[in-house]
This record gives C-alpha cells, sequence and structure tokens, in this order.
C-alpha cells in the first residue's frame, strides 16, 4: 500500500511547519498540506475565546471545548475524504490529549496507510522560537514539549533541536511508500 497521507505531531514551535514546507520541496509528487492552526483560524471569532470552541490561557495552556471537537473531527473527516479521493495529504497538528488525539485519528482514518511522525524539540529550544515567533502565548511551547507525545505511537520520530528542518523531512521522504 503506498503512503497518502503523513500525520506530524508536535509542540508549538517544535518545527513542524518548516517541516512541512520542506517535505512539499522534496517529495517528487504534490502533497496537499492541512494544519491545526489553519483550522483555529478557520473557526468563527466567537469560538476563539470561548469554552465551547478554544481558549489560550496566560500561561500558554490550552482548552477546548465541545463545539469545538465537534468541528474538528468533521474537519478530520474531510481532510481524510481527500486522501481517499486521492490527493497525498500532511497533516501538521498539536495532539493536545496525546494518546486520546491520535486514537481519534485512527478512528477517522480506517484503513488508510499513514505515516505517523513524531517531532520533538528541547523544551528549551522550543521556546526560545516561540519567543521570537511572537504571536504565541508565553509558555505554550515548554508546556506542550513532551505532553503532546505522551503515549502516541510513531513510525518515525524526528528531533529539530539540532536537526534543521529540510534534514528532518529528507528522513521522512524516505519513509513514504
Amino acid at each position: 500500500m503506498t503512503t497518502r497521507m503523513i500525520i506530524l505531531n508536535g509542540g508549538s514551535s517544535s518545527g513542524k511547519s518548516g517541516i512541512v514546507r520542506c517535505l512539499q520541496a522534496v517529495l517528487p509528487e504534490p502533497w496537499l498540506t492541512f494544519g491545526c492552526d489553519s483550522f483555529v483560524e478557520a473557526l468563527p471569532a466567537r469560538m476563539q475565546a470561548s469554552d465551547a470552541g478554544i481558549t489560550f490561557a496566560a500561561d500558554g495552556g490550552v482548552s477546548v471545548g465541545a463545539d469545538f471537537m465537534e468541528l474538528q473531527a468533521a474537519w478530520a473527516e474531510g481532510v481524510v475524504a481527500m486522501v481517499r479521493a486521492g490527493s497525498r495529504v500532511v497533516v501538521d497538528d498539536v495532539f493536545l490529549g496525546a494518546a486520546a488525539t491520535q486514537r481519534r485519528w485512527r478512528r477517522h482514518l480506517g484503513d488508510l496507510d499513514v505515516l505517523w511522525v513524531g517531532v520533538r524539540c528541547e523544551s528549551a529550544v522550543a521556546a526560545g522560537r516561540e519567543i521570537a515567533r511572537g504571536d504565541r502565548a508565553p509558555g505554550m511551547a515548554a508546556l506542550q514539549a513532551d505532553m503532546v507525545h505522551e503515549g502516541v505511537v510513531y513510525d518515525l520520530e524526528v528531533d529539530t533541536t539540532h536537526t534543521e528542518s529540510l534534514e528532518c523531512a529528507r528522513a521522512i521522504a524516505a519513509r513514504v511508500g
């Protein structure tokens, strides 16, 4: 079976977006990319600071409510439908529920062949990137660095602490069959 979907999981500022851009450059076929950031941006403004939607705490914590979860499930089903229709897709995600998030993805995926990739980055390095970005609540990267990986099973892990995005992307591309 040919891999038509790659799911990257890593904390905020771990380097997923850079890897995705490099993957699109090194993979020979065209791959679409969808990420949790663009999903959040697509939510109505009233859900971006709502208990039913998503809230960002001053310490970097993220909480999601029932309406968010319902829309996220529909989004995931839509992404999977695109793969079933013939597209190749890379998903850039933050598994806030760690292993529970992976289980939700697996329910949507069914029998699709997916390459599961963990994107790790030392907490201090991710926190430095977070400050440089300036578009994240301080503390988010440190809180998520290890938590998003708890109990998650990967086919491959990369670490962007000291490895460039292009090198990580090449390692991932080598595993796409």
